[in-house]
């Protein structure tokens, strides 16, 4: 399967006469290919960029093209829709995101504050947990859990990790709820889950390109204590975690289950 990332946005560079200008980046997943093109303000649409991905592909286009950029996702989806492409909003555009810093280009993205989950997706109690890193796949890489999400890059074998670190996680106990609730989050596509202290404090999860939720909050010093642990945990792992949403505690029985790693 052939990967690009793509970038599309304005940058510091401006013409004679003052007119913005837009800066459409492309590499694969190891820079081995990359390509740049300049387009005037005026002239950006959908249009201009199908074009360029044609230049680009040279006759053999990508399967995906995965974008970071909120602001650009919109036209690059839709230029790759008219040329058959799938195209992949996520914030793991490593090797984009290199090439960008290199240039001194911004990264980073605004995000709305986070949004309460919605009180039908509630579950009836959650807890931290931890697993060993070497035992990540066999507690649920062979189970049968209806949404699983193990991407091979995340992998502790693949992130180098000892098989005696501890992975810490979050299992939210759902009940009734427990499907509806692995399903939303299915959707939200999570991406990190981190305690933010505050009044009260919270567990946020990361989604999506900048979606921000609150999975949870709490005010006891005991859980507080036990967030901080998890937080010094998430360190000790390389910032691997995970996230389990099962109908209760009988370990019978699972509805998601997500390997989970930060930004950077």
């Amino acid at each position: 399967m052939v990967i690009w990332q793509a970038d599309f946005y304005h940058h510091r560079q401006q013409q004679a006469a003052g007119q913005v200008l837009w800066e459409l980046l492309i590499c694969d997943r190891d820079r081995s290919f990359q390509y740049e093109a300049i387009c005037p303000q005026s002239q950006v649409n959908s249009s201009w960029v199908t074009a360029q991905l044609q230049l680009a592909a040279d006759g053999k286009l990508p399967d995906v093209i995965q974008v970071f950029r909120p602001q650009c996702l919109g036209l690059i989806a839709e230029a790759g829709r008219s040329l058959g492409i799938n195209v992949e909003p996520t914030r793991r555009t490593f090797a984009l995101k290199q090439w960008l810093q290199e240039k001194n280009y911004p990264t980073v993205v605004d995000k709305p504050p986070p949004t309460p989950l919605p009180e039908n997706l509630w579950g009836e109690e959650w807890r931290f947990a931890t697993l060993s890193a070497g035992k990540v796949m066999e507690a649920f890489a062979e189970q049968p859990i209806p949404i699983l999400v193990i991407p091979e890059f995340l992998q502790p074998i693949n992130l180098g990790l000892a098989s005696t670190v501890s992975v810490p996680g979050v299992i939210i106990y759902g009940g009734r709820q427990s499907m509806r609730l692995a399903r939303w989050l299915q959707q939200a596509r999570p991406v990190e889950l981190s305690y933010v202290a505050g009044a009260p404090d919270g567990l946020v999860l990361e989604a999506s390109l900048v979606d921000r939720w609150i999975l949870a909050t709490f005010s006891d010093l005991e859980v507080a204590v036990a967030a901080k642990v998890y937080e010094q945990r998430k360190q000790e792992s390389q910032g691997l975690h995970f996230l389990l949403v099962q109908p209760d505690d009988s370990g019978m029985t699972f509805s998601g289950f997500w390997l989970l790693l930060g930004e950077g």
